[in-house]
């Protein structure tokens, strides 16, 4: 199998009804895009690391540490639309995959890119992580999305649910009784079917569980879902930030 030839891209929209100018905001004497993007360089799977963003602000701080960066349509609806822009400014034709790396994951562990970029290698044309559920309190949490998948780990269903519904009725805890998958936010894509997601309408179980990723399932796409240890932090509210700020400063 020839060697895929992948771009990380780090959307980095400024606006945040939370965390307002969320890319630039410090994180222990370093912003969170720059810590981002620090962390995608570390890995060897991915050929060139491009931050994509909406805002000039973010352009100019990317380019003083000499991160590479391109300006992107400030209406997107999300971050894939995002990852497509920024391949058609970098080239099309450089480039036979795409990773959609979240720039609000500032301690992304390159490793869990080097899975990713595997599962991406087999799979039909789209890929992303999950990690196995360890504790019943995430089974319960809307925030958590959780992943059931066929044999041969293709996704089946994405859900803020708990699928599947345990209806044995036995005791004790239900991850110990099911191996339940819980979503990691990172995503790769063949360039051909990017070009072909990003111009399906939302869908209808999309728009029922606000999921996104139900839109390419809906529509027949493979999702392969590759396994990693490791948990994902999102900084998304004013505690996530200061959560973060605290484990940089832990010698």
């Amino acid at each position: 199998m020839n060697e895929l030839r992948i771009l990380g891209v780090i959307p980095a929209r400024f606006a945040s009804t939370r965390l307002p100018g969320k890319p630039l905001l410090d994180i222990g004497g370093k912003s969170m895009v720059q810590r981002v993007v620090e962390q995608a360089q570390k890995t060897s799977a991915l050929h060139a690391v491009v931050v994509a963003t909406d805002d000039a602000r973010v352009v100019e701080h990317v380019k003083s540490f000499s991160g590479d960066v391109v300006m992107t349509s400030s209406h997107h609806p999300s971050g894939t639309d995002r990852c497509y822009e920024a391949l058609t400014l970098v080239g099309r034709d450089r480039f036979d995959a795409v990773v959609n790396i979240q720039g609000d994951e500032p301690f992304v562990v390159p490793e869990q890119i080097d899975q990713l970029c595997a599962a991406l290698r087999v799979s039909g044309g789209i890929a992303t992580l999950a990690q196995v559920v360890t504790d019943d309190r995430d089974l319960d949490d809307p925030g958590e999305v959780h992943i059931t998948t066929a044999v041969n780990l293709d996704a089946l269903y994405f859900s803020r649910a708990a699928v599947p519904f345990l209806r044995d009725g036995g005791s004790g805890p239900r991850h110990a009784r099911f191996r339940y998958l819980k979503h990691v936010g990172l995503y790769g894509y063949r360039a051909d079917v990017l070009q072909r997601i990003v111009a399906l309408p939302p869908s209808a179980l999309e728009k029922a569980e606000s999921l996104e990723q139900l839109r390419w399932v809906e529509n027949g796409f493979k999702v392969r879902i590759g396994l990693t240890e490791h948990p994902s932090f999102c900084v998304d509210t004013p505690a996530d930030l200061e959560e973060a700020r605290r484990r940089v400063a832990v010698p």
